[in-house]
């Protein structure tokens, strides 16, 4: 029996339960019932009986969390954690407009540790401590109506009972307005605190059951291709040694296409790529997901994004693996948050060591390619993973130098800055971006001697800049934004790798204008431009095919073998 003294009377586990629901619906969730409400609207009696329901229904199944609990002990442990959960989750949601589904978990769990002191501030801190830590402290002290097992038991199916019926009957009597909610605004769900959270780690944790199951690999045997009119300089004869192949692939962070310099942009964000007439962009691209957690494992993946998941993916080697297993010298460089278990199975390296506790600048990926270049003797591919423009301390990701746009934000708190001063804070990071990449093409061109070479970048994602009141990224695909989707693709080819791969740079300038392009498209665009081919490469999603000399032949010399045996088949 509880027999704590107090001035509060004492409560039932029901009436506990109903609080505490009662205390989250109300004070943790302002932006789910502010955004509800623009998307239903308060016109006529329907929608009033239809927030009621929906009000009703939110708090008995808050409720319910805590009465499924197996004791008085546990219901308080779980109502403290759900109060501290709560405070968090409503806090990203208020201040940056997070939806906290399955994939936005999976963000969390995966962050690096300089990524997630980019967003401790005062103002989460005081937050925490106020509506999280405080209220889960009281709690212990309310005191609660002496009971035995029975009247427990007896409570808890009254309270199950008569709830779930008042819930079913309000639904029913507004079962089109709840249609339309569940259809038309599923984002909404994502809003909600402690719930969402609670859902999307369940999913979460269900998604990675599957991590230990061996991987197949789906593309079988592997062979390599040149075209017939290559030069035996560039492809080799007997006695004569072929120049090894170097495809640099950068993995832009966070980059929309929408503040990029060669995307039309009419700021200057990329002055320095925008002089260059040798460069293919692609101003029409689409990223997999909307959070690097999903982007990265599906831009590595065969599979394209209407058939991604990471429960299928963990099922297949990737495109790394591949290329590895068919004699590409295969190479990860990370100055982020990690691989996100692309690079588990390749050689890979990480600066997290280099500049800890906050991230390096992108400027260390161009030091250690220059570092690595001299010793490169076979056809290699080397992924550089930037940090690029990964928010919300924007002001970090670039050198003083950079800051053209002023004045810029300065503060991980992005809705305290101006939405110019977001803006300017998030060009300049792009700025930046585009004095590494020119930096990158510079240094590879000054070894086009030695190596033909190619660079293609792309970002993982977009970003919300205070569109609507969301910033960063991480909205559900379907429901995001396009500022979050729509990503930055641009292709440089050495003008030795265009004679030997055969590829036509106009042709391709031609064809990234009139069409559209997106993460399902790289798997195959890589593979052709390190002449790769398997079972599962598709020429037609190759953005390089249409533009490259068809007269192909299979090479039968030393230095290129027709065939090669593909990587283990499974591991």
């Amino acid at each position: 029996m509880d027999t704590r003294r107090s001035v509060l009377p004492s409560l039932s586990d029901t009436g506990f339960a109903v609080i505490a629901a009662l205390l989250w619906l109300l004070f943790y969730n302002q932006r789910f019932w502010t955004q509800t409400a623009a998307a239903m609207g308060f016109s006529g009696f329907s929608p009033w009986l239809f927030y009621a329901a929906l009000a009703l229904l939110l708090l008995f199944i808050h409720a319910l969390l805590l009465m499924l609990m197996p004791g008085r002990a546990a219901m308080r442990l779980c109502a403290s954690l759900l109060f501290v959960f709560a405070a968090l989750c409503a806090y990203f949601t208020d201040t940056f407009g997070t939806a906290f589904d399955r994939e936005m978990i999976r963000n969390v769990v995966e962050t690096d540790h300089a990524e997630a002191a980019d967003l401790v501030s005062g103002a989460m801190l005081a937050r925490l401590l106020l509506m999280g830590v405080v209220p889960a402290v009281l709690l212990w002290f309310v005191p609660l109506e002496p009971r035995n097992w029975r009247n427990a038991l007896r409570q808890k199916l009254l309270f199950l009972g008569t709830g779930a019926t008042a819930c079913i009957i309000m639904v029913l009597c507004s079962s089109a307005s709840f249609a339309v909610f569940l259809r038309e605004h599923k984002p909404l769900r994502s809003l909600l605190s402690p719930a969402a959270a609670i859902a999307g780690s369940i999913g979460y944790l269900q998604s990675t059951s599957l991590q230990t199951i061996r991987r197949t690999d789906p593309g079988g045997q592997a062979w390599r291709v040149a075209p017939a009119g290559a030069t035996s300089r560039a492809v080799g004869t007997a006695g004569a040694a072929r120049r090894p192949l170097l495809l640099v692939m950068v993995v832009g962070e966070t980059a929309r296409a929408a503040n990029f310099g060669l995307n039309g942009y009419p700021r200057p964000t990329t002055p320095q790529l925008a002089v260059r007439d040798d460069l293919v962009y692609f101003p029409d691209t689409q990223s997999c997901g909307t959070s690097t957690a999903v982007s990265v494992p599906c831009m590595f993946s065969h599979l394209d994004r209407a058939r991604f998941s990471h429960e299928q993916n963990q099922r297949y080697l990737n495109l790394l693996d591949m290329l590895q297993g068919a004699g590409v010298q295969v190479q990860w460089l990370d100055n982020n948050s990690g691989c996100k278990g692309v690079c588990e199975r390749i050689t890979n390296e990480t600066t997290a060591d280099a500049c800890a506790p906050a991230h390096c600048r992108d400027e260390v990926l161009t030091r250690r390619l220059a570092e690595l270049l001299p010793a490169i003797v076979q056809d290699s591919l080397i992924v550089l993973h930037q940090n690029g423009s990964h928010g919300p301390a924007y002001f970090e990701r670039y050198a003083p130098e950079d800051e053209h746009f002023r004045s810029a934000c300065r503060s991980a708190r992005l809705d305290q800055c101006s939405d110019q001063e977001v803006v300017n804070a998030y060009d300049n990071t792009l700025r930046y971006t585009d004095r590494q990449l020119a930096a990158l093409i510079d240094l590879l061109q000054s070894e086009s001697g030695r190596v033909d070479s190619a660079l293609l970048y792309v970002s993982d994602h977009g970003e919300s800049l205070g569109e609507n009141g969301i910033y960063l990224h991480g909205m559900p695909y379907r429901f995001a934004p396009p500022a979050q989707k729509q990503v930055p693709m641009l292709l440089w080819l050495s003008a030795d790798y265009s004679k030997r791969s055969g590829v036509d740079p106009a042709c391709l300038k031609q064809q990234a204008a009139a069409g559209s392009s997106s993460h399902d498209n790289l798997f195959h665009t890589t593979m052709g431009l390190l002449g790769v081919r398997n079972e599962v490469y598709a020429e037609g999603l190759d953005l390089t095919s249409r533009c490259r000399s068809h007269h192909s032949a299979l090479l039968a010399n030393a230095d290129w073998p027709a065939r090669l045996p593909g990587p283990a088949h499974a591991q």
